[in-house]
């Protein structure tokens, strides 16, 4: 198991507030499940995710996605860093303040220039689907 895995597996079942990314520590998600490239997270919606309807705020959701996806790819463990090219999202339905929405993630082509990755966006109970995202993040020529 590589150490970033590692990292991510100690931290199953906590908050994000220590993490590394400004915008995850924002949205603050649970760390549900994380095996390599395939992450599971909890996040209650609050009301400053929402829209002026009281619902979850499309921009929002498409930060959950894209946070969620880099993560994943940061758990593959590579020695490259990747920033994302492009995120499409598909919106299905919605959720409220209050609620909670679990995403899950998963690499669908792990290229060492592009990886592909896809993100869908659950209810609690995993019978609806909020929106499902794909994006591919490239690797950066300059790490540092």
């Amino acid at each position: 198991m590589n150490k970033i895995l590692a990292l991510f597996k100690s931290q199953v079942g906590k908050d994000s507030s220590s993490s590394i990314s400004p915008l995850m520590r924002w949205l603050n998600p649970v760390l549900i499940n994380a095996e390599e490239g395939e992450l599971e997270f909890s996040y209650v919606i609050r009301e400053d995710m929402t829209n002026p309807m009281g619902i979850l705020h499309g921009g929002t959701t498409a930060a959950i996605i894209d946070d969620a996806v880099g993560a994943a790819v940061y758990s593959l463990g590579k020695p490259s860093l990747y920033t994302t090219v492009n995120l499409a999202v598909d919106y299905f339905a919605s959720a409220k303040v209050g609620d909670t929405v679990i995403a899950i993630t998963s690499i669908v082509k792990n290229g060492d220039r592009i990886i592909n990755t896809s993100c869908k966006i659950w209810n609690a109970d995993k019978t609806r689907l909020i929106a499902k995202g794909h994006s591919n993040l490239i690797k950066l020529e300059d790490n540092r």
